[in-house]
């Protein structure tokens, strides 16, 4: 079935290759000419590359329709919980294309690229400000990159100590499923703190888990219930008391920035993932960036290179014997970085704190409006993002995903289902200091009108969701177990 232009209604697009015509390649490759040499005769081809045969035009509607099946932030309300998926300024966008920003390259002279340098190292100092960590590192491309350079930091410096026998690191039952994984690629083992009733982590339990094998405590804060550790300071005094230092997993900064600073509550290592803080929306598996902060303790471990100032000009060091190593094949990604810096420089030292502000009272506005129709958790005020639960609706036999393909056929994409994985049900939603009370409003009254559809059992639409787009709800079971991922031509 063919797309069709004019009537607006999104027919089956054909896989490339199934819309690719039979006749020869559109793109004529050269053949090498002369012997090919030995050392590379393994990587020749032995058959043509199979190339589809579309013109130009026809390669690029292919693609433009595909992408007009997706759903963006600049399409509509983003509210995935944990992930922050906040409105990218346009100017962000001119500021990294401006001459001299753009086609910068990792290898040119220190001497080509000293505005590049100036304000990366500007970006640097911020992030140290805005932390409360003054020793920073933009290498990490990803929050997870981060976590992996703040734990090597970590294990360096107890190696440093000749305390070699501090492996373990404690990690919340609340935390982004990224950080034992970083942890255990530091060469570290990590034992599991359970939360409390209230969501939050419980000292005691803590305390009963601390002993002189103690590396770290990672933690989120606020964590992934959207809740605010409120014993953080006594938290990092026990482990600091036991030996330990304590890695803030930066990724909902967006709850405090202006207004609190993770290193003065003790925090030892933040990462910071300025691609959700600080703009750049990070769907489909990047662009992404997470900058790691440091305090005096741990700065003689930082990554090289790095980006130093030196009188009127910046340098870029490239060894120091006590450092981990390099991390990441340059300074960082400089088009992310580049974006928050301009994000940064929007607000200003004066108006900063309106980001957390907005993301605070966005959530809250949700949570309130929400509460009576939906089961929360873990009551009281939320931070960035706001947690419910399918409770309720699961009295009539509608569950969370239902819920989330329902809203597909609202117009809305579905919130973050089934996390954090200490909640049954879970439905984390995150509306961003960048979404207006109108489009709040709206999404809100989508959900209630599920909520009112459950209550009164018309429940046939709900569990027929989503009718709208160009895909109706799939068996996940299946496509996980069974994934169809390689095309065959069956002629």
């Amino acid at each position: 079935m063919k797309y069709s232009a004019t009537s607006g209604i999104q027919h089956e697009e054909p896989l490339l290759f199934e819309h690719a015509h039979k006749a020869a390649e559109s793109i004529s490759l050269p053949g090498v000419a002369g012997n090919v040499p030995a050392a590379l005769e393994t990587f020749a081809r032995k058959a043509p590359a199979g190339i589809p045969g579309l013109s130009e035009p026809e390669a690029v509607r292919h693609f433009v329709r595909l992408s007009q099946w997706n759903h963006g932030i600049e399409t509509g309300f983003y509210p995935l919980g944990s992930c922050t998926m906040k409105y990218n300024p346009r100017v962000n966008e001119q500021v990294v294309r401006l001459p001299g920003l753009a086609h910068v390259h990792p290898d040119q002279p220190e001497e080509s690229v000293q505005g590049v340098l100036a304000l990366l190292y500007e970006l640097q100092t911020w992030l140290g400000e805005i932390s409360g960590l003054p020793h920073v590192t933009l290498q990490p491309a990803a929050g997870a990159h981060g976590e992996l350079t703040g734990m090597m930091m970590i294990r360096a410096y107890h190696d440093s100590r000749n305390d070699t026998k501090r492996r373990k690191v404690l990690v919340p039952d609340s935390a982004h499923g990224t950080n034992p994984a970083s942890a255990v690629l530091a060469g570290m083992h990590t034992v599991e703190i359970k939360s409390g009733a209230n969501g939050r982590i419980d000292p005691d339990v803590l305390r009963a888990n601390l002993d002189d094998e103690t590396a770290a405590l990672m933690l989120t804060n606020p964590n992934t219930t959207g809740m605010f550790e409120s014993d953080i300071a006594d938290i990092c005094r026990l482990v600091h008391e036991a030996g330990g230092l304590v890695y803030g997993d930066g990724a909902n900064l967006n709850a405090l920035v202006g207004i609190a600073r993770p290193g003065d509550m003790g925090i030892d290592c933040l990462h910071i993932n300025v691609h959700k803080t600080f703009a750049t929306p990070h769907g489909g598996g990047g662009p992404g960036a997470g900058p790691v902060a440091v305090n005096d303790t741990l700065s003689p471990f930082l990554p090289v290179p790095r980006i130093e100032q030196a009188r009127d000009s910046y340098n870029i060091v490239k060894t120091d014997d006590s450092s981990i190593g390099p991390v990441f094949g340059s300074i960082g990604q400089t088009g992310v970085l580049l974006r928050a810096a301009a994000y940064i420089a929007a607000f200003g030292r004066e108006h900063l704190h309106k980001i957390a502000e907005d993301a605070v009272l966005n959530a809250n506005y949700v949570r309130v409006r929400l509460t009576d129709a939906y089961h929360v958790p873990f009551p009281g005020l939320c931070k960035h993002e706001c947690l419910l639960t399918d409770e309720i609706q699961n009295k009539h036999g509608v569950k969370t995903l239902d819920i989330a393909k329902r809203l597909i056929d609202l117009g809305f994409h579905p919130m973050t289902v089934y996390f954090p994985l200490i909640v049954h049900g879970a439905m984390l939603i995150e509306p961003t200091e960048t979404e207006s009370k109108n489009t709040l409003d709206t999404f809100c009254d989508a959900m209630l009108e599920i909520a009112k559809q459950c209550e009164t059992g018309d429940t046939e639409a709900i569990h027929d969701a989503p009718m709208m787009p160009i895909r109706r709800r799939l068996d996940e079971t299946q496509a996980a177990r069974k994934p169809v991922l390689v095309w065959h031509d069956d002629d």
